[in-house]
């Protein structure tokens, strides 16, 4: 089954809240936000999270150690397994792991234990990895093991990354970049150690608030980037839309609308702010633009609690009341 980060998110809280405890498998390449998708659904659940890099250790460092004991090997378990509360014992990239590895995680998978070790009630045990045409590393994983999961197989998105990116403060210059070139958020290169991935503009977002270059991250599109970044700085003066005085007109070039639209969303920190750029967007822009800028715009507003100020402000405009049909679905979504 492929799905979008976003999807991934929302399915994985379903089986927590189902309380299904089958094993899942979570493929996808690399950089793309496995991890860091389970870690967040670690959190909003209260749960521990122990992350286990499998393709870093041996089988003995799973299975534990034989102890004598009264004339008996006992198998002491390693310390970093949970012994009680709730949690997701999460197997990072199990299948770069070599087969005896993943015969030990075999075990753990199917019956909740390995040796004399029980896996507790209170955990899920997840699972991810690369696929082979990722150009990673990874060991065919046995037929065996396969069947014993649910498996999911994440694909880049600019949404997802879009949401993600609006919640964790991401440069607007680099959102709006994606949101025009959605095809450099994710793209290997066969010859370069540094290209694009969600995971390597997260690390290049760092270099370009530090007035950095971001090629370091991101390989050979910096040249894109470089270009892009000259445009924007060419714009409109945002500020004076957010305060409502300005008299431009919204763009004719398709890079240009990306960078102001996204510019806006991002800057919209008050009820105000989101009142004047929402004004404007639906004066100056087609239905088109309307409906990017508020996708954007919203999950600004809904994290900064001014979402029913800034509704407000709207019901009390005639022109805004007008364009409320236009996005009424979009509005009931939030």
């Amino acid at each position: 089954m492929q799905i979008t980060p976003q999807e991934l998110l929302k399915h994985l809280n379903g089986i927590v809240a189902a309380d299904i405890r089958q094993s899942l498998m979570i493929w996808g390449p690399p950089g793309i936000g496995k991890s860091t998708i389970v870690a967040v659904v670690a959190e909003e659940h209260g749960f521990q999270l122990i992350d286990l890099r499998l393709s870093q250790l041996a089988p003995t460092d799973l299975r534990g150690l034989p102890v004598a004991e009264n004339g008996y090997a006992k198998w002491f378990p390693p310390e970093f397994l949970p012994t009680d509360g709730k949690g997701i014992l999460f197997l990072d990239e199990i299948n770069m792991a070599p087969p005896a590895m993943q015969g030990v995680a075999q075990q753990l998978i199917l019956d909740r234990k390995v040796g004399s070790y029980v896996v507790p009630d209170g955990w899920f045990i997840w699972a991810a990895g690369n696929r082979k045409e990722d150009r990673a590393a990874v060991y065919q994983m046995p037929s065996a093991l396969a069947n014993r999961f649910l498996h999911l197989e994440i694909t880049p998105d600019f949404d997802s990354f879009k949401f993600w990116g609006l919640r964790n403060n991401l440069s607007e210059e680099i959102l709006a970049f994606l949101a025009f070139r959605p095809s450099l958020l994710h793209k290997i290169h066969s010859k370069h150690p540094a290209w694009p991935s969600p995971r390597s503009w997260a690390m290049a977002d760092q270099l370009h608030k530090a007035k950095l270059s971001v090629e370091p991250a991101i390989g050979a599109a910096i040249d894109e980037f470089t270009a892009f970044l000259a445009i924007y700085a060419s714009l409109p003066d945002l500020d004076s839309i957010l305060s409502g005085t300005s008299k431009s007109k919204f763009p004719a070039e398709p890079s240009r609308r990306y960078a102001v639209t996204l510019g806006l969303a991002v800057r919209s920190t008050t009820a105000d702010n989101a009142f004047h750029a929402l004004k404007w967007v639906a004066e100056k822009a087609d239905a088109e633009w309307l409906q990017f800028f508020v996708t954007s715009l919203f999950p600004m507003l809904r994290d900064n609690g001014q979402m029913a100020s800034t509704f407000k402000r709207m019901s009390a405009d005639p022109e805004l009341i007008k364009i409320t049909a236009q996005i009424r679905d979009l509005l009931l979504s939030y």
